[in-house]
C-alpha cells in the first residue's frame, strides 16, 4: 500500500482546525466534526489547546482512501509555534494551505509558503470562508497570486471527469509537449492528467480550491481531488534499499514514557529489529504505532513514507536520522530571538528538579534551548514568544506540579569566530588519560557547528574519534565575548591520544571541551545578532507614520505596493530595534494594520545600524 503524509498550515484563525474536521469526517475518521469554539476538536485533545482555541502541537489522524494511506497532520498556525510547524513540515509528501478568503494571504501565509519552499513540499491552496461577507472570489486568487506564487492555479472545482478549459490550457503552459497538442487540437485527458499531477509534484503548479469549513462546503471536493492528484505524487522505493527515517516529534505519555515519531524515507523495519541511533550503537523496535488523535493501532513494519511512533526507543531527538542514515540532522531554519531566565521557590523544588522538567520538554521542542549558568545558578530558556511561554508555565504545572515565573524576554545573541585558531586539550589525572587537538575556523552565516576529522586511525582509533564528535554536539558551547551559544564554526579534528589501559569515554568528553575552550581563547571573537524579516499591511493613511517608524529603526526596506485603499511593505529590521514595535504598529494603525516577522539571518552586531 502506498502511504502519504499531508500536513494542513495556515495562518491562525484562517479555519484550518475546523477545516481538518470536516475532511476528517469525510474520509470516515470522525462521526461528527468538532468545533473550535465548542471545544471538542478532535486534533485539538491537549486541554491547553481547548483552552485557548489555537493548535499548539501538532498532532495526527491516518485514513484509507483510493488505494492510499493517509497521514493527515494538523499543524500550529500561531507564530509563536513555527518550531513546531517546521518539524512536521520536514516529513511532508504534500501540503494544504488554508488561506481566509476576506482576509486574504497574511503575513504567517508568506512565511509557510516560504518554508515549504525551503523543503520543496509540493502545495495546494484552499480558500476558505467563502460564505463571509468581503470575499471576493477574483481579489482573493490575485491576492493568493501576489502574495504566495504565480503558479497559484484556480482549478474550478475539478475532481475528476471534464477538466474545465482553464485548468487545461495552464497545464498546457507548462508543458512544451502538450501546449503543441493543444494547439493541434490533440486534447487527451489521461495526459493531461499525468502532466498535472508531475507539475503539481515538482511545485510548478499548485492549485486553488474553495468553499467553507464551517459550513461543509467545497472540503468533501477537496478530499476528492486530494486523492486523485496527490496519491501519486512520489513513487514508493524498492524494499530492499536500507532502512532510513527522519525523526520529526518526541512526546512523552502520562506515565512519562517515550514516544518518537518518524517518517520512513526508504527501506523498511519490523517489531523487534534494531536500528542504528545518532549517537552510535543500537536500539530494538519493541513496537510500531500509527496515531490517530491519542487511539493508536499497532502494526508489524514501518515502511517508506509512514509516519510511525515507536516507544521508548532513545536518544533521538527531532532533526535526527536513525537506520543507516544515523549520524545525519536536519538543521531547522526556525530559530527563536528571545529568551527569559525562570525563577522558582528554590525551596519548593531543588534546582535538579526543574531542571528534569526542562530537559524533558527541550525534547520535545529542542528550539527551546535550555542553557544553565553554572555560576550563577539560574536556567534559561529560548522562545518564540510571551504566548510559549505561558504554555510552558502550565506544562510544567500540569505534569510536574511546578510553580514557576520567567523573566522578562530578552534578546539572543550568539557568537562567532573571524579566524582559524589550534586548542589542544589534555585531561590525565590520576588513572585516566586523553588528548585532543582542534582546528576552529570560521563557517558560513547560518551553517552551524560542523564537524570533520582528519586524523588518521593509525593515530587514534576511530571509536575514539566519533566519540569526540559526539561530544562536539552534545552541548551547547559557550562564546568568550558575553557566554553566548557558539556557532557558524567548524571543529576539525587535527589529532588526538589515548592509554591503552586508562582512558575511559568521559575522558575524552573533558578533552573535546577543553580543546573547544583553548582555540576560542586565541580566535578573534564576533559577537552576532538577529535580523528578522517582516512584512506589513495598513491603511494607506498611516503610511508616512510607518515609514518614519521604519527608518528610525534604520530597517532595510522594499518597494512598498499599494492595494487600494492599503499597502503592503517588507524589509529586515534588526530585531533588537524591532521586537517591540508591534505594539507601536498596532496603536498606529488603530488595529486596522497587520504584521508579522520571524528569524531571517544572524549578522555581527551593529553592522546593520551604520
Amino acid at each position: 500500500m502506498n502511504n502519504r503524509i499531508i500536513g494542513i498550515l495556515a495562518h491562525v484563525d484562517a479555519g484550518k482546525t475546523t477545516f481538518s474536521e470536516q475532511l476528517l469526517c469525510h474520509a470516515g475518521v470522525l462521526r461528527r466534526a468538532g468545533r473550535v469554539d465548542h471545544g471538542d476538536a478532535f486534533l485539538d485533545a491537549h486541554p491547553l489547546e481547548r483552552q485557548r482555541g489555537i493548535t499548539i502541537f501538532s498532532d495526527q489522524a491516518v485514513f484509507e482512501r483510493a488505494g492510499t494511506r493517509w497521514f493527515w497532520v494538523d499543524t500550529p498556525g500561531h507564530a509563536d509555534f513555527a518550531a513546531e510547524m517546521e518539524r512536521a513540515v520536514a516529513v511532508l509528501d504534500c501540503a494544504v494551505v488554508v488561506v481566509s478568503g476576506p482576509e486574504g494571504v497574511q503575513s504567517h501565509t508568506e512565511a509557510i509558503w516560504s518554508l515549504l519552499e525551503r523543503y520543496r513540499v509540493p502545495a495546494f491552496v484552499f480558500i476558505n470562508k467563502t460564505d463571509r461577507a468581503g470575499y471576493d472570489p477574483e481579489r482573493s486568487l490575485a491576492d493568493v497570486r501576489r502574495h504566495l506564487s504565480a503558479d497559484c492555479v484556480d482549478m474550478g472545482g475539478f475532481v475528476g471527469g471534464a477538466m474545465p478549459e482553464a485548468v487545461i490550457e495552464a497545464v498546457a503552459e507548462r508543458d512544451e509537449a502538450l501546449l503543441d497538442r493543444l494547439m493541434e487540437g490533440d486534447y487527451d485527458a489521461a495526459a493531461w492528467l499525468a502532466a498535472l499531477r508531475k507539475q503539481i509534484a515538482h511545485r510548478e503548479l499548485f492549485p486553488v480550491y474553495r468553499g467553507s469549513a464551517l459550513n461543509d462546503q467545497g472540503v468533501s471536493g477537496f478530499l476528492d481531488a486530494m486523492v486523485l492528484l496527490a496519491g501519486e505524487l512520489t513513487g514508493d522505493a524498492p524494499g530492499e534499499e536500507p532502512f532510513d527515517a527522519l525523526v520529526c516529534r518526541v512526546r512523552h505519555d502520562a506515565q512519562g514514557g517515550r514516544l518518537c515519531f518518524f517518517k520512513v524515507l526508504s527501506g523498511s523495519a519490523g517489531v523487534r529489529e534494531s536500528v542504528a541511533l545518532p549517537g552510535g550503537g543500537t536500539a530494538k523496535l519493541n513496537e510500531l504505532r500509527l496515531y490517530t488523535g491519542e487511539r493508536f493501532t499497532q502494526v508489524s513494519r514501518a515502511e517508506r513514507s509512514m509516519l510511525v511512533a515507536a516507544p521508548a526507543l532513545p536518544d533521538a531527538r527531532p532533526g535526527d536520522h536513525i537506520g543507516s542514515g544515523a549520524g545525519r540532522r536536519n538543521h531547522f531554519a526556525t530559530e527563536p530571538m528571545l529568551a527569559a531566565s525562570v525563577a522558582w521557590d528554590r525551596a519548593a523544588a531543588p534546582l535538579s528538579r526543574v531542571l528534569h522538567a526542562l530537559r524533558t520538554l527541550e525534547e520535545e521542542d529542542p528550539a527551546l534551548g535550555v542553557t544553565v549558568n553554572d555560576a550563577a545558578d539560574t536556567l534559561d530558556v529560548s522562545v518564540m514568544g510571551r504566548i510559549q511561554l505561558e504554555v510552558l508555565k502550565q506544562l510544567l504545572a500540569d505534569r510536574w506540579g511546578l510553580d514557576v515565573d520567567f523573566g522578562r524576554l530578552r534578546v539572543v545573541y550568539l557568537e562567532t569566530i573571524a579566524a582559524p585558531a589550534i586548542g589542544i586539550g589534555h585531561y590525565e589525572p590520576l588513572r585516566h588519560y586523553a588528548e585532543v587537538q582542534l582546528r576552529l575556523s570560521p563557517g558560513p552565516r547560518g551553517s552551524g557547528i560542523v564537524f570533520e576529522s582528519r586524523c588518521h586511525v593509525d593515530e587514534l582509533a576511530l571509536n575514539w574519534q566519533r566519540l569526540i564528535e559526539t561530544h562536539v554536539f552534545e552541548k551547547a558551547h559557550k562564546g568568550v565575548l558575553t557566554g553566548a551559544r557558539l556557532t557558524d564554526v567548524k571543529i576539525e579534528l587535527l589529532h588526538g591520544r589515548a592509554h591503552l589501559k586508562h582512558t575511559e569515554g568521559g575522558d575524552f568528553r573533558q578533552s573535546t571541551y577543553r580543546a573547544i575552550r583553548n582555540a576560542l581563547m586565541y580566535a578573534p571573537s564576533v559577537l552576532l545578532e538577529p535580523v528578522c524579516r517582516f512584512s506589513l499591511r495598513a491603511p494607506s493613511e498611516d503610511y508616512g507614520r510607518v515609514m518614519g517608524d521604519l527608518t528610525r529603526m534604520q530597517a532595510r526596506l522594499d518597494p512598498p505596493e499599494m492595494e487600494g485603499e492599503r499597502f503592503s511593505l517588507t524589509g529586515e529590521a534588526v530585531f533588537a530595534a524591532f521586537s517591540g514595535y508591534i505594539t507601536d504598529f498596532m496603536a498606529a494603525t488603530h488595529g486596522r494594520g497587520t504584521l508579522q516577522y520571524r528569524l531571517d539571518h544572524y549578522a555581527p552586531a551593529g553592522t546593520r545600524r551604520r
